[in-house]
């Protein structure tokens, strides 16, 4: 009789113990039990539209599923579609893609490029004076100002009874002119950030150094025709040039930014000294003649 009660005890032990450990399975919500309808879900942004490279996102381009499985989901996508509304797309996005963080980065390290069709992409070279501070990034739109110097325009003078010919010097034939305009930049690279290895080495501060006029240098890809992109190679091996920044909106229709527009060039003279003077006042030097006193 007493083995009998021994055995209920055990079995009745046995079972309490199964039921435990059901329970706290249960309750714990065990992470490995991937069933139907227990999916973990995370709420991600997807575009509603194609959102092209420059353009800034509106509230009507995209969406967030608040019910999409986490294991589906991009590691940098984003939550929440305020973070992502008034950001400026720095690559093309397609219509249901997940938006993410890769979108809307600068593309500073970027590896590789895919040029628009027709066209072509060429590399300008710029520093923080010539390229707006080396600020210029993907999307951007850029009209490409140049400068000769005097000495790419040489002067001569021909003498008509033996045709010898004579150069002048000391004139200045410097000139400066906007060659193209609205380029967009289909990526950007600059070079690693130089640090001061003394930089706060008192206190031990890992604080950034302010911006300063330290010559950083920026590669700037920009999307061009063919007849444009032979003007820009000929600029850079004889002139000096700058880019300008442009506003994206310029190049959108004001009714759906994702919808290009090519706005009307603006038409400008050019710059040489003598503009400046008879258009803009410049005032041209006198001599000055000084008595001396004896004399």
């Amino acid at each position: 009789m007493k083995r009998s009660n021994r055995l209920v005890l055990l079995v009745g032990l046995f079972l309490a113990v199964v039921a435990f450990v059901g329970v706290f399975i249960l309750l714990s919500g065990n992470p490995s039990n991937t069933g139907p309808g227990n999916e973990q879900k995370t709420p991600t942004v997807f575009a509603t539209k194609d959102i092209p490279l420059g353009v800034t996102v509106t509230a009507d381009m995209v969406r967030t599923d608040a019910e999409w499985p986490t294991d589906q989901r991009a590691a940098d996508a984003f939550s929440d579609s305020s973070l992502v509304i008034g950001q400026v797309a720095r690559r093309n996005i397609s219509t249901g893609a997940q938006l993410t963080s890769a979108d809307f980065a600068s593309g500073t390290g970027l590896t590789s490029i895919t040029c628009p069709p027709t066209l072509r992409c060429i590399s300008v070279q710029v520093d923080q004076v010539s390229g707006v501070g080396t600020l210029i990034q993907a999307g951007d739109f850029v009209d490409m100002l140049v400068g000769f110097t005097a000495d790419k325009f040489p002067v001569v003078t021909v003498n008509p009874t033996d045709n010898t010919i004579t150069p002048i010097t000391g004139l200045n034939a410097t000139t400066v002119k906007l060659l193209l305009q609205g380029l967009q930049v289909q990526g950007v690279l600059l070079p690693p950030v130089a640090t001061d290895q003394n930089q706060n080495q008192n206190n031990g501060s890992t604080s950034q150094p302010a911006t300063n006029l330290n010559g950083q240098q920026e590669i700037v890809i920009v999307s061009a025709s063919a007849q444009q992109a032979e003007v820009i190679k000929y600029a850079q091996m004889d002139g000096a040039i700058s880019l300008v920044l442009r506003s994206a909106k310029d190049f959108q229709d004001p009714n759906d930014p994702t919808q290009p527009v090519t706005p009307i060039p603006d038409v400008t003279t050019g710059i040489i000294l003598k503009t400046l003077v008879d258009e803009y006042g410049v005032l041209v030097p006198q001599v000055v003649e000084a008595i001396l006193p004896g004399q």
